[in-house]
């Protein structure tokens, strides 16, 4: 029997990963309010403010734990630097998404969680595959990705980005547990 837990916590060597709540809405606004952010996710809109923000934390908060679990990724000393989610979607797989606020770009925060949320994926979740992908314009994610034990599948796909207003190519990357 698999047991889904309801608010699960994730702890890396730096990180923390648990869920949001209402007294982190002032730091989502404030680092998703950035347009080389929000442009590079598929549902974040631009400009990301505190609605968006409140909205955010009650929507995960309604998430069903069976399909999708959401991760506000907190540092042990800088507090919330960023996102990440894993959810089911149209694609076999669940699906990974992340960001991470630009004054912690380039510090590996975004891999460290990663491979922390994979981790309790297979252990908790009891997934065996996720996907993901990254915007052709954005190798940074791509290499991410990699770090943590993605593959790229070949498939390139347009998908919407609602900061942008427009379908974007999508490289699209599998990982096996």
């Amino acid at each position: 029997m698999c047991v889904i837990e309801t608010s699960p916590v994730v702890e890396t060597r730096r990180l923390l990963l648990r869920a949001p709540s209402p007294q982190d809405i002032p730091a989502i606004a404030r680092l998703a309010n950035d347009e080389d952010i929000s442009r590079m996710t598929l549902r974040m809109p631009y400009p990301y403010g505190a609605n968006d923000a409140e909205a955010f934390v009650v929507a995960v908060a309604a998430q069903d734990p069976a399909k999708a679990n959401t991760f506000l990724i907190e540092h042990e000393a800088l507090g919330p630097v960023g996102v990440i989610g894993l959810f089911e979607d149209a694609d076999p797989a669940p699906e990974a998404g992340y960001w991470i606020g630009r004054p912690y770009w380039g510090r590996g925060f975004a891999t460290e969680a990663l491979e922390g949320a994979l981790l309790w994926t297979g252990r908790r979740w009891r997934k065996r595959a996720l996907v993901s992908g990254h915007f052709a314009d954005n190798p940074a994610s791509g290499r991410v990705l990699e770090k943590a034990g993605f593959l790229y599948t070949g498939e390139v796909r347009k998908q919407f980005s609602k900061a942008r207003g427009e379908p974007v190519e999508t490289r699209r990357m599998v990982w096996l547990a």
